[in-house]
């Protein structure tokens, strides 16, 4: 083969050796940090960039999205001495490429470290209680520390979370017997007070049923009365209206009589004083009127009813043999006297029939 066309190949690679050299394409979201001899010179931006030959060369390439790094659980002793293994999540982002490159030879171990001890310098100001319940401050707490640190590195730290906070086994059962017992109580609490709810309201119930039930009692007994009352003077207006004669009253009157005694509660029997003078009202209403003076009684009846004083309000009045009523007012008179002394009779029966069912009462020595 001629040297020359050697020669011109050799150009030729070279020359695309040299181009491809110093031809530099940066992805989005990229960034090249460039050195020449061994020093930074700058860093290359997303697109087409241009870089001497054989000087330059790429030392780090970075990512600037925001990322994403979980830890590993580590343990942590809180301020009652529980051990607590926690692990977090942290959110960062690289700002400036150079000093994420040059500032710290890590930068993911240095946050890893960084974020480990501050949260066992946070965690261990707080009892247990208090560090399963203020992940916000602790999160906000956390985010402050590294990012005041990470900023001389060109990281930003955006957001810290804890992921999981896992006490010693024991504490795990002890904190379950605690929320089941409150648990428990909730429920206890909850049902006594349903029960309280229901006795309140079947009391409300049952203080309005009796209220209504007396109302209406009230009420049947307000008009009942009004009918009665009605129906009394109803009947009182008619007597008067139509002036019913001593025949119709005096007959009412020993009607009513059998009826006194006609209870099985009664266990005496009282007859009334106005017998005698009901009699005589028949009397008058039966027969015919006299003719002249009162009539005369007997001396011996005299004498018999100045003897007998207390039987003299159940007994008629006998006519002597001069009086001058009518021999048809004398039967009248003596049928009405054989009705009264048949119905007293009948009463004291019933009376005495009662009594007879009862417990018999000790009666003295005649």
């Amino acid at each position: 083969m001629d040297p020359v066309v050697i020669l011109t190949l050799v150009a030729a690679l070279v020359v695309v050796f040299l181009v491809a050299s110093t031809v530099r394409i940066v992805p989005q979201a990229r960034r090249y940090n460039i050195e020449r001899f061994g020093r930074y010179r700058r860093t290359l931006q997303p697109g087409l960039n241009l870089v001497l030959p054989v000087a330059d060369r790429i030392n780090t390439k970075l990512d600037v999205r925001e990322q994403v790094y979980s830890s590993d659980p580590r343990p942590v002793i809180t301020e009652d001495n529980l051990v607590v293994n926690i692990d977090t999540v942290l959110y960062y982002q690289i700002t400036d490429p150079r000093a994420a490159a040059y500032e710290v030879a890590d930068y993911l171990q240095a946050i890893d470290q960084l974020t480990v001890t501050t949260l066992r310098n946070v965690i261990g100001s707080m009892d247990l209680e208090e560090t399963l319940t203020s992940r916000e401050e602790i999160n906000s707490r956390l985010r402050a520390v590294l990012d005041d640190a990470t900023g001389k590195w060109g990281i930003r730290v955006n957001r810290v979370e804890i992921k999981a906070i896992d006490p010693p086994h024991t504490i795990k059962e002890a904190m379950e017997k605690q929320m089941r017992a409150e648990r428990d109580k909730r429920a206890a609490i909850l049902h006594a007070e349903g029960e309280r709810q229901a006795k309140i309201l079947t009391a409300e119930g049952t203080k309005q049923k009796d209220i209504l039930e007396a109302q209406g009692t009230q009420q049947a007994m307000i008009l009942r009365a009004d009918g009665e009352a009605k129906a009394v003077e109803l009947v009182f207006q008619a007597v008067h209206r139509n002036n019913a004669d001593p025949k119709v009253l005096a007959y009412k009157y020993l009607e009513t009589l059998p009826h006194l005694a006609s209870s099985d509660n009664n266990t005496f029997w009282v007859i009334p004083g106005e017998l005698t003078e009901a009699v005589r009202t028949v009397t008058r209403a039966f027969g015919d009127q006299p003719t002249a003076g009162p009539p005369t009684v007997q001396p011996e009846e005299a004498a018999t009813a100045d003897a007998d004083d207390t039987s003299d309000e159940n007994r008629m009045p006998q006519l002597g043999a001069g009086s001058t009523v009518s021999l048809d007012a004398a039967a009248a008179a003596d049928e009405a006297e054989k009705q009264a002394a048949a119905a007293v009779s009948d009463a004291k029966a019933e009376a005495e029939a009662a009594k007879s069912s009862q417990v018999p009462r000790h009666e003295p020595g005649r």
